[in-house]
């Protein structure tokens, strides 16, 4: 196939990682190179991969998938739109993203360029299934309900408190949309739990739910990539009632969240300048592919 979409991978953790089997997977992407702090004992999938430190040093790359922390996504995104390159990310502090979208928008008119935020699982494609049950159902009240499962977003935030050595964020619904935030950490020396937990409890990702923090002699002993979600609507289409929609799925986090940004790097390649979330995107522009052929198998 000619005219690859040249992807880079900025940052390398969990997302990093499986945003490369996915772009290896995909017949119209290739590898521009991977961005990471350390150019030195790489992994053995990276021996043969372009690494580097800076974006500035791979060529010709048409879209940078961001797979740093969420609180590092608007700095890179800055950077790298004003390069000339598009951007996806999975940002995902809900609250933040109507003034991110805002906020990069401008930047990429005046650089020509794509950027599709939050565009993970959720939010993200369940952005797009919530949208969608709303059309459905225009009145009515839609549920979220996460896990039981590891946030990996969540996870990030605690890794970056000052005093925790290693952590585990489990994500437990109890129904209507509301969670438990179960935090299991491992504590560096010099530092007392009960600070360490109340500054987690304070941060952003965890003052709105009910949070538990666990110390624990090993976290690796716990940890489980798997999560999940249900959707559910109840509501009125035009004036019947009770219409109840259920959307499940049981899923890997890194491998869906890597899925979803390789389809919404495709999807930047045909979009006009300007910041996007995922909801605001064709679905037919997340998939490879003929669209005369994907309209008549999919439609």
């Amino acid at each position: 196939m000619t005219n690859k979409i040249r992807a880079a991978i900025v940052g390398y953790g969990n997302i990093g990682k499986s945003v490369l089997e996915a772009i290896s997977a995909a017949e119209d992407f290739e590898l521009a190179g991977v961005v990471r702090r350390s150019v030195e004992n790489l992994p053995l999938e990276l021996q043969n991969v372009t690494v580097v430190d800076s974006i500035k040093k791979l060529n010709n790359v048409d879209v940078a998938i961001l797979c740093t922390p969420t609180r590092l996504v608007p700095e890179y995104a800055k950077e790298v739109l004003s390069l000339g390159i598009n951007t996806v990310d999975s940002y995902d502090i809900h609250t933040g993203i109507v003034g991110l979208r805002d906020e990069l928008d401008p930047i990429c008119k005046n650089n020509n360029k794509v950027s599709i935020i939050s565009a993970g699982w959720d939010p993200g494609s369940d952005s797009v299934i919530r949208a969608l049950l709303e059309a459905m159902a225009p009145k009515g009240l839609t549920y979220t309900n996460f896990g039981p499962g590891m946030s990996m977003g969540h996870t990030v935030a605690v890794k970056a408190i000052e005093g925790v050595k290693a952590a585990l964020s489990m994500t437990i619904p109890t129904g209507t949309g509301i969670h438990r935030r179960m935090v299991y950490i491992e504590l560096k020396d010099g530092y007392k739990f009960e600070e360490v937990a109340k500054a987690i409890k304070s941060d952003d990702y965890f003052v709105h739910d009910e949070t538990h923090v666990i110390q624990v002699e090993s976290v690796d002993a716990l940890k489980d990539m798997g999560h999940g979600v249900n959707l559910t609507r109840k509501g009125v289409s035009g004036t019947t009632q009770n219409q109840l929609f259920s959307f499940d799925m049981k899923i890997n986090n890194p491998a869906l969240t890597a899925q979803i940004l390789v389809a919404s790097a495709r999807a930047t390649m045909k979009q006009k300048p300007g910041c996007y979330t995922l909801i605001e995107i064709p679905v037919i522009d997340l998939l490879a592919g003929d669209r005369k052929s994907l309209i008549k198998r999919l439609v």
